[in-house]
C-alpha cells in the first residue's frame, strides 16, 4: 500500500507548526513554562520522579509565587 492511499482521510500533519497547542498554553499561562520543561526533562532523561527532586522543588516554588494555588484551588459546591 502506498503512503499516499495509506493517508487518505487523515487531516494534513504540518511539520512546522509553530502554534502552541491547548497544553502549552495553559503550562506558559502558569509562568513556570521553564521549570515545567526542567522537571520534564530531568524524568525523560532519569526515569524516577525521586531522582528529580531539586527540579520538582524549583516546579513548586514557581508555582507558588506565581499565585496558582489560589488559580487552581478546587471549590466546594
Amino acid at each position: 500500500m502506498s503512503n499516499t492511499a495509506k493517508d487518505e482521510g487523515k487531516p494534513p500533519v504540518d511539520e512546522e507548526d509553530d502554534e502552541p497547542d491547548e497544553w502549552d498554553t495553559r503550562i506558559f499561562s502558569t509562568g513556570c513554562s521553564e521549570e515545567n520543561t526542567q522537571l520534564n526533562d530531568c524524568f525523560r532523561e532519569k526515569k524516577d520522579w525521586r531522582a528529580c527532586k531539586d527540579e520538582m522543588e524549583a516546579f513548586k516554588q514557581c508555582w507558588k509565587r506565581q499565585g496558582n494555588d489560589e488559580r487552581t484551588d478546587s471549590k466546594d459546591a
